[in-house]
């Protein structure tokens, strides 16, 4: 199985009143840590929408555990939950880097749409290096 795992320092202005980081800035780590983990893979997001396509989310789990705080480094793990040629669920546990616990808990699951229509496609069908190198990230038992 294929991971990435991407360092992000707890900013003031993502915190709340209470000291914590805000619970939707876990979110934009998530994105953060799926975009590393897409470039880990050879691919960019970017490269997508320039041809004309989007990845919007359709589905988002979080389980939050203990909260991260400003001035501590969590690091956003991330990998390949699921792939079925049109649906990609992509994976995340948020750590304290200092302790290695474990912060948030967490999954994405996206489709790819065509940017005028949001028709769905098959990334096996008009991606094709996306498709090959998703197979080839997925946990083994799910190849």
């Amino acid at each position: 199985m294929i991971t990435n795992e991407t360092e992000i320092e707890v900013r003031y202005a993502e915190t709340d009143q209470m000291g914590v980081v805000y619970h939707a800035n876990y979110l934009v780590w998530m994105e953060i840590g799926r975009t590393r983990f897409i470039e880990t893979l050879g691919l960019r997001y970017f490269d997508m929408e320039a041809a004309g396509y989007l990845s919007p989310v359709l589905d988002v789990k979080i389980h939050y555990g203990k909260p991260l705080r400003y001035g501590q480094t969590a690091i956003v793990k991330t990998w390949l939950e699921a792939y079925d040629g049109i649906r990609v669920t992509y994976g995340y546990e948020i750590r304290y880097a200092e302790t290695d616990e474990i912060a948030v808990t967490g999954s994405t699951q996206h489709v790819c749409v065509k940017k005028e229509t949001f028709q769905p496609i098959a990334l096996r069908r008009v991606f094709k290096e996306w498709h090959q190198k998703y197979l080839s990230a997925l946990p083994d038992e799910d190849k």
